[in-house]
């Protein structure tokens, strides 16, 4: 069963049980996909999926502390669960320390020295990680061990 074909059974049983929240965000994200598909002229694979739910994941969590510094709980709120839902249909996500794990393994491979092979690394590491880790935290663990 593919991501997509999982997100529309899921839906359906939200639609059934009433769980707003849960439809709300599967519909986002199933409109994500079909205006992927659309501006690429093929259905997507369950790796362009993975894109689409990754982008609503960081808009949400940048959403989540916007609405904390303006004192909107009732939104925070909405945005947390929504965010929940969507993590359920990402990869396992990778700690911290796998991460780094990773980024010493591909910094070896590539023979990085100091902060300016940063891109270098990013390039070799991102594609690896892609949907596993926050981008934002592994660019701070590259620069971290760069530095360090």
């Amino acid at each position: 069963m593919t991501l997509q074909e999982k997100m529309a059974v899921d839906l359906k049983q939200s639609l059934k049980g009433g769980a707003k929240t849960r439809v709300s965000a599967l519909r986002l994200v199933r409109a994500g996909v079909q205006n992927a598909e659309i501006a690429k002229g093929a259905p997507l694979d369950d790796a362009g999926v993975i894109d689409i739910i990754a982008r609503e994941v960081r808009q949400h969590r940048e959403s989540i502390t916007e609405f904390a510094k303006g004192n909107r709980q009732d939104l925070v709120a909405k945005e947390e669960a929504e965010l929940a839902t969507l993590l359920e249909y990402l990869p396992k996500q990778m700690s911290r320390e796998e991460v780094v794990a990773a980024a010493r393994q591909v910094m070896e491979q590539v023979g990085a020295q100091g902060p300016g092979d940063k891109g270098r690394v990013m390039s070799q590491l991102m594609p690896q990680l892609k949907g596993k880790a926050d981008g934002r935290e592994v660019s701070d663990v590259v620069a971290e061990l760069l530095t360090g």
